[in-house]
């Protein structure tokens, strides 16, 4: 290169467009990296502040229950929670102790175990009128019925396939979409001992327990969704069929002879 075509302001000014240049590459690729590390916030983050705002409005209450009463002009005094927490024992202490009535609550072999055992004797058989296999079925009642199935699918499986050696499928079980009566008995009471579904002999090793405590409307939800899920298809199960049936919550866990045979 030629000495006398060296121009020192023509070197310095590529040197600072260079300068420019990366610059403004730096720029942009700072704002990319800005908004790409700002995610949206997720469920759990969502929810998460739900719970601190619970949080707050809980502890907010309780220091104001905590906090200095003004009971007349000029005059307070402080709440101490041990004096609350004595005064409350001392009501609990006070009040009278009851028997327990729920019969899905009583001891199995006990004085009210018996004596539901001898009323289920001498009361008149129960029957129900099956409902229109054909009618449609709420999906309102489906959405309920899923929720209370969360309870069920730690045995019988979230797609109703069963649990091998725990609880035999729900899934075509004839059990399920046969006489109505079945599921509704089997929900109140528990069913234990040796029962064939679909073919295949099951003995449970411990007997399913009873959902009683649930009221009539979950029990219908929970009985119309598994039987018309997993690939089953049977009448919807209303709350008066269940309340039918209410006689029998604390009598002992049923065995499959004691159902009516499905067809």
């Amino acid at each position: 290169m030629d000495p006398s075509q060296d121009n020192p302001i023509v070197r310095f000014k590529a040197f600072f467009w260079a300068l420019a240049v990366f610059g403004f590459f730096g720029v942009v690729l700072g704002i990319v990296a800005l908004s790409q590390s700002k995610q949206p916030e997720t469920l759990e983050d969502l929810a998460a502040t739900t719970r601190y705002q619970n949080r707050e409005k809980i502890e907010s209450a309780q220091r104001a229950n905590f906090s200095y009463k003004e009971l007349e002009a000029g005059k307070t005094v402080q709440v101490k929670p041990q004096d609350v927490f004595a005064h409350l024992g001392q009501q609990l202490a006070a009040t009278k102790p009851s028997a327990v009535e729920k019969p899905e609550q009583v001891i199995p072999g006990s004085a009210a175990a018996k004596a539901i055992e001898e009323a289920a004797k001498n009361a008149a058989p129960v029957t129900v009128v099956e409902t229109d296999p054909s009618a449609p079925i709420d999906p309102a009642v489906m959405d309920a019925g899923k929720i209370e199935y969360a309870l069920c699918q730690a045995c019988h499986g979230a797609d109703g396939a069963g649990v091998p050696g725990l609880a035999p499928p729900l899934a075509g079980s004839e059990w399920v979409v046969g006489p109505v009566e079945n599921p509704i008995r089997i929900t109140l009471r528990g069913l234990g001992g040796p029962i064939q579904v679909k073919g295949v002999d099951y003995n449970l090793p411990a007997p399913m327990m009873a959902v009683a405590h649930l009221s009539d409307q979950q029990i219908a939800a929970v009985l119309t969704y598994v039987r018309n899920s997993f690939g089953n298809s049977a009448s919807a199960v209303t709350a008066d069929q269940v309340k039918a049936f209410r006689g029998e919550v604390g009598l002992p866990a049923l065995q499959a002879s004691e159902l009516k045979t499905p067809k």
